[in-house]
């Protein structure tokens, strides 16, 4: 079984925690209690799940291992976008037809749109900026292959992305010696994580849900007409439950999760405010959020600070020297990327887990065998949209307010077993390899 819970007991340390107030801990479950649901992980998709339901007038309270925004929801890069799954629009298409390949496209537009109207009607400044993504070539030949996407996009799902070239993107602020043409997709926005996330937590407090900070669920058990959720001091009894750990979901809880999917680390830096004079020597002025269109990605924008933040694949393990070998490839990434700022000191940097799924896309729906229990987890790396939305889904599921079959089918098929899942991490070690080599 894969140890999730390794870094449990330590700060995050990264840029998001470090721009926000120290929060007001949630308290401790302890004792016993009763509620119509109980949610699992207070991420973007069970605080979204928990905030529907609550404002429905359903009981429910929220069951965090450590505290709002500790997991990936606290840790990731600020990519509001399409995404969720690893499947591009051609295997979408090959995979679940056309017209499903559209619905669930349209649904990552939903959940984009669903979070810009939180952040509007709540007036949170949650830093945001980007009036979309710009994925940029990183080998000549790749121009050809986001031409065709471009079209692609056009002719099957109504996205007019735009084609830019090598000069286009040296005159718009976008420049590095790997960049050889790009392609501006008008969806998404970057924001700041960790506002979102305790601003949607703050929503769900005022709702009326309950939050409860370090209180891991380490059980889960039919008792009765409930189920029996199990925590260090105490235990909750609810008559359905959300599973919306992620990366960090405990995999005995339920059973069910184990070997159901995989926590990919992903690495993050962000280096102090830059100067006019070095944005200008690197060539790179522009606020779009971006990202380079290798396998193994790189993903980075410009904050609204002028500091700069670059991620990229984490490693396998997480002892101290796999760590110390991932931040030097990181590192070494960063300056190859961007040479001009070679001697820019990163300010903070951090790691967190992308969740995975055998099948390459989320699952939001019940799970089988286990009636009053659903899940909403995984998200591929692109989780701020995809989980907020999915999240207020698996809430209209439970009310009864939305089918099963309202949901694309992309997102309806339960998690598969991996093979020999005590080996996930030497599968993971296989792809990088097999990966890094397609990306040459």
């Amino acid at each position: 079984m894969l140890n999730r819970n390794t870094e449990m007991r330590k700060a995050i340390g990264s840029y998001w925690e470090a721009s926000v107030p120290p929060q007001k801990q949630d308290r401790q479950l302890i004792g016993n209690a009763v509620f119509d649901v109980a949610v699992i992980g207070a991420g973007y998709a069970g605080l979204s799940a928990a905030l529907k339901l609550a404002q429905s007038g359903t009981s429910v309270c929220v069951l965090e291992a450590e505290y709002v925004g500790y997991g990936a929801s606290g840790r990731n890069g600020g990519f509001c976008c399409l995404g969720g799954t690893k499947l591009n629009e051609r295997k979408l298409i090959r995979k679940f037809g056309l017209e499903e390949a559209r619905k669930f496209v349209a649904y990552q537009v939903a959940g984009v749109n669903l979070v810009e109207q939180r952040l509007d009607s709540w007036q949170l400044d949650a830093d945001r900026h980007s009036n979309g993504e710009i994925f940029l070539a990183h080998r000549p030949r790749d121009v050809s292959s986001l031409r065709e996407d471009a079209a692609f996009l056009k002719d099957n799902f109504g996205i007019k992305a735009r084609l830019l070239s090598k000069s286009d993107l040296d005159v718009e602020g976008y420049g590095g010696p790997e960049f050889y043409g790009g392609l501006h997709v008008p969806y998404g926005f970057a924001l700041n994580p960790m506002k979102y996330i305790r601003a949607l937590a703050d929503q769900v407090r005022h709702a009326g849900g309950k939050i409860f900070a370090k209180s891991l669920v380490t059980g889960v058990n039919k008792d009765g007409e409930r189920w029996r959720l199990e925590t260090e001091n105490g235990f909750v009894r609810a008559k359905k439950i959300v599973l919306a750990g992620n990366g960090y979901a405990h995999e005995d809880a339920p059973r069910w999760l184990h070997g159901r999917t995989l926590p990919v680390m992903s690495s993050v830096q962000v280096t102090r405010p830059l100067s006019d004079a070095e944005l200008v020597a690197q060539n790179w002025t522009a606020e779009t959020m971006a990202a380079d269109t290798r396998i193994l990605l790189h993903y980075f924008r410009l904050l609204p600070d002028r500091r700069f933040l670059f991620g990229t694949r984490g490693g396998i393990f997480e002892n101290p020297a796999a760590l110390a070998a991932m931040r030097k490839r990181a590192r070494s990434d960063f300056e190859n990327m961007f040479p001009a700022w070679a001697q820019v000191e990163a300010e903070f940097t951090w790691h967190g887990n992308v969740c995975m799924a055998r099948n390459l896309t989320p699952f939001v729906g019940e799970v089988p065998g286990m009636e009053g229990v659903f899940a909403a987890m995984g998200w591929h790396g692109s989780g701020i949209a995809m989980a907020s939305i999915s999240g207020e889904k698996v809430a209209g599921l439970i009310t009864g307010k939305l089918r099963q079959q309202d949901l694309p089918v992309a997102l309806s098929r339960p998690f598969r077993k991996f093979p020999m899942a005590a080996f996930r991490k030497l599968y993971l070690q296989g792809a990088y390899w097999w990966y890094g080599w397609q990306d040459m």
